[in-house]
């Protein structure tokens, strides 16, 4: 195939810049998190609700930034959502109460709502003009963002720069950034009057459909997909529970000074970063379930080293595994979510990451009142629990076997 135009590789790194935007916008906030919770004063528990805002302000974003992407174009949505996820990062920290900081959650979870899926509808888009897969290498580079933010935001607390003052400065660079992009992305496509006919599903064209097929009997979802959704929201519920308190975890548990806290995060991301970079070789050595299978019992490993660990390396040490353990394992559930039948592919793997996502963004919000029982440590056996349950039951990603209408051998009728 011909080597892809200008514009389309202009557009690709666009789209990268806006993904390590996002990463490291977000990064930020949770990098953050410990000075932020200290300044508003309230507890774990109270921290673990209020994450709750975040996440329902994302879902909202997303659910209202889809249908406006499709309508005015990815491109324009991304300019909107980059602008408001990058201005509204600094509320947190100006949050003096529980309850500002609630709203000021809520407004960052809409950006990042809306910056997220547009900058991946125009990530489609650039795989579409590509003609091959270039989607898994945006989401390294989101990950790449947030190794960023680790790195950044350990410095500036290690200067006792306020939150305030270092968030300001995220979210003037993020919009600049986000102006400076956008020119360059794909803009929105125009469907051909060949497309815009209905599709001829008849050897008849000119007949009219008939009644019995104007209501197209609806096609059940098979359990096989509800399956991996459940799977998918227990591991991205980890994913989560890493986000938004691993710092904590090295800060309040091990005592560490708050840049070094940070780092926590630092070594997920960084490990996130590095395995999706190379999961999918590995998948076409090894297969799907291998992948699921060892990269959970792995991830359960890393997250019991870091909760058992008394020392601060062994614990930065333990996150880490959890990251690399966890990187390649979600994606082979959208695939194979697709792949359970072609005709319904996109209707299954929005079940699945729909479900993956109410994980990843409320599924946090558990570990805070937990630490009304337990230490924050010991909380962390709730995800080794589902990593365990996600390893041993890796073997629903084998494709289902379809039963095939073979025609039956040819009998003679009495």
């Amino acid at each position: 195939m011909p080597p892809p135009s200008r514009r389309l590789r202009t557009a690709r790194v666009c789209t990268f810049l806006a993904f390590a935007l996002n990463g490291f916008v977000m990064g930020m906030w949770i990098v953050h998190i410990p000075a932020i919770e200290h300044q508003v004063g309230i507890t774990h528990a109270v921290l673990g609700w209020l994450l709750l805002f975040l996440g329902g302000g994302a879902f909202t974003g997303m659910q209202v930034c889809g249908a406006l992407a499709d309508r005015f174009g990815s491109r324009n949505i991304v300019l909107a959502g980059g602008a408001l996820c990058s201005a509204t990062v600094v509320l947190p920290g100006l949050a003096a109460s529980p309850w500002a900081l609630a709203a000021a959650l809520l407004a960052l979870g809409f950006g990042n709502g809306c910056l997220d899926v547009s900058m991946n509808t125009q990530a489609v888009q650039v795989e579409r003009g590509y003609g091959r897969p270039v989607m898994s290498a945006f989401h390294a580079v989101f990950s790449v963002g947030g190794v960023i933010a680790s790195l950044f935001g350990a410095r500036t607390l290690s200067w006792d720069w306020p939150p305030a003052t270092t968030l300001t400065a995220v979210a003037v660079t993020g919009v600049l950034i986000t102006f400076a992009l956008v020119p360059g992305m794909l803009p929105p496509e125009r469907p051909s009057p060949a497309t815009t006919l209905p599709r001829q599903t008849d050897s008849t064209p000119s007949a009219p459909p008939s009644p019995s097929k104007a209501p197209a009997p609806k096609r059940r979802t098979p359990s096989q997909v509800w399956a991996l959704g459940v799977l998918a929201l227990l591991l991205m519920l980890c994913e989560g529970v890493a986000n938004d308190w691993s710092v904590l975890h090295l800060k309040d548990v091990l005592d560490a000074p708050a840049a070094t806290a940070a780092l926590a995060y630092g070594g997920f991301a960084t490990a996130m970063t590095v395995g999706r970079f190379v999961t999918d070789r590995v998948v076409g050595r090894f297969g799907r379930v291998f992948v699921v299978r060892y990269g959970a019992a792995f991830g359960a490993l890393g997250l019991t080293v870091a909760s058992l660990s008394p020392w601060v390396p062994l614990a930065l040490f333990g996150w880490t595994v959890f990251g690399i353990g966890l990187s390649g394992c979600i994606p082979q559930f959208f695939t194979a979510a697709g792949n359970v039948d072609p005709e319904s592919s996109g209707a299954n793997v929005s079940k699945v990451a729909g479900l993956g996502y109410v994980g990843m963004l409320a599924g946090p919000a558990i570990i805070g009142p937990l630490t009304h029982l337990v230490p924050l440590n010991l909380t962390f056996f709730l995800p080794v629990a589902f990593c365990v349950a996600a390893a041993v039951s890796a073997g629903i990603l084998r494709p289902a076997h379809r039963k095939t209408t073979r025609p039956e051998p040819a009998r003679a009728e009495a």
